[in-house]
């Protein structure tokens, strides 16, 4: 039944079946049969508040994750030492299970792809909502809750967490999984060991994580005896590609949008950082500051590095997008404008979209408007220019980051919000993007 409901995924290279062990696994195995997609496993283990283990203060995952209830922990006055006790109790048992489960297989890549996270059924939904959290640090394009048995408000909590929520039976009273199935004798580990044996032989790779993607330099002719110096890295099975504008000042070896750009390719988006200005123009712009806030020279070399990409044979084929850092966001909003049959999503980070003018009107392309939370005169011009957007626009607020999001960890949310939202516009599939009617949203 669940399999059915599922059947407009079948076939899609992108989807990967993800077990919550062990009783996920045999029916997993069944969904991934029927849409002839890979399976493997995910395993969840909650982070239990220590005297009250049933409630959880985070959780940990497979490959490495984990997630924190940072106001929970505060609250309760948890110190980091009991923390890290608990989540050390439970890696060795995740990594038990892993090791009796997976073997020396690698874990398989979830950036970028459709992810279904299969369970037996839901009934307070904990493990599956931590599933969830634990998979979006890993940047999917998609994540797909899948029972075939659930509680109904168990499923219309997850809804607010996942992508989507199919639940094939939802029964009221609910009152337990196990009543909705004529045998619901346990799984053992030797028949977890023998679906995933049989997965391996019978259904696709599932894919394992790649290696970073190698930069080249690129020299693109932007007219006049101008040439523009990038560095392209594009990581296999690449499903789009970010062109960075940089900021007052920088140039492409911005550590900052290095950093980003790395995040970005871990997640199997190319990227191209580029330098607005010749090297003799960002010398003399050092001083006169004058370049750097001419928007209509930048937007102008943006688009000829835009129809470049467009017309590269070994880049045609990849939707692109922007990342604009402070009056680059301008200039690439202004591109955006201009060249709507090639911009697919715009992000600005730290930026001065305000600069773009009459322009911000006429941008087509679903824009992430990202600002730190002590930035604030930044944050009321980019309220502002939320406001003249027409299109599909959000607003995110980093708590506790200035405007170059020095501190600890904000730049790494820059990087995780950029990544998620390319990959929702860039890597999904055309039926599948979001409508330019979508409301604004302020984070």
């Amino acid at each position: 039944m669940l399999a059915q409901r599922l059947q407009r995924l079948a076939g899609r290279p992108d989807v990967l079946v993800l077990a919550l062990p062990r009783g996920g696994v045999p029916v997993a195995f069944e969904v991934a049969q029927r849409l002839r997609a890979p399976l493997d496993i995910f395993v969840v283990r909650k982070l239990g508040v220590p005297g009250h283990e049933e409630l959880a203060m985070g959780a940990i995952a497979s490959g490495e994750v984990r997630i924190l209830d940072s106001d929970l922990i505060e609250q309760l006055g948890i110190d980091d030492e009991m923390v890290e006790a608990v989540t050390a109790r439970e890696e060795r048992e995740l990594l038990r299970r892993e090791r009796l489960f997976r073997g020396d297989r690698p874990h398989p890549r979830i950036a970028g792809r459709t992810v279904l996270v299969v369970d037996d059924g839901l009934a307070t939904g904990a493990s599956m909502r931590a599933a969830v959290q634990a998979l979006r640090e890993q940047s999917p394009a998609r994540v797909i809750v899948a029972v075939p048995v659930a509680a109904p408000s168990t499923c219309e909590l997850l809804a607010s967490e996942a992508d989507d929520v199919i639940c094939a039976a939802t029964p009221e009273p609910f009152r337990a999984v196990g009543l909705w199935y004529e045998d619901f004798s346990q799984t053992t580990d030797e028949e977890v060991r023998d679906l995933l044996a049989r997965a391996q032989t019978e259904l696709p790779e599932t894919g394992a994580a790649e290696d970073p993607a190698r930069e080249i330099q690129v020299r693109i002719p932007a007219g006049d005896g101008v040439t523009l110096d990038g560095d392209l890295a594009v990581p296999a099975d690449a499903i789009g590609v970010v062109l960075f504008a940089h900021g007052s000042g920088s140039s492409r070896h911005s550590p900052r949008n290095r950093q980003v750009a790395s995040a970005l390719q871990q997640v199997r988006l190319a990227t191209l950082l580029l330098d607005l200005l010749t090297p003799d123009e960002g010398e003399r712009d050092r001083y006169t500051r004058h370049l750097r806030f001419d928007i209509e020279l930048l937007a102008g070399r943006l688009l000829v590095a835009t129809r470049w990409l467009s017309q590269n044979p070994a880049m045609r084929h990849l939707p692109i997008g922007y990342f604009g850092a402070s009056t680059g966001a301008a200039a690439a909003l202004v591109a955006a404008a201009r060249a709507p049959d090639l911009v697919r999503a715009a992000v600005s980070r730290g930026g001065r979209p305000d600069l773009a003018g009459d322009e911000l009107a006429r941008v087509r392309a679903p824009t992430l408007l990202i600002v730190g939370a002590l930035d604030g005169q930044v944050i009321d011009l980019n309220r502002k220019a939320l406001r003249e957007l027409r299109t599909g626009r959000e607003l995110e607020i980093v708590p506790g980051a200035t405007h170059l999001f020095e501190e600890p960890g904000a730049l790494e949310k820059v990087a995780e919000l950029a990544a998620r939202f390319f990959i929702r516009h860039l890597g999904a599939g055309r039926d599948e993007q979001v409508p330019a009617s979508e409301p604004a949203h302020q984070g």
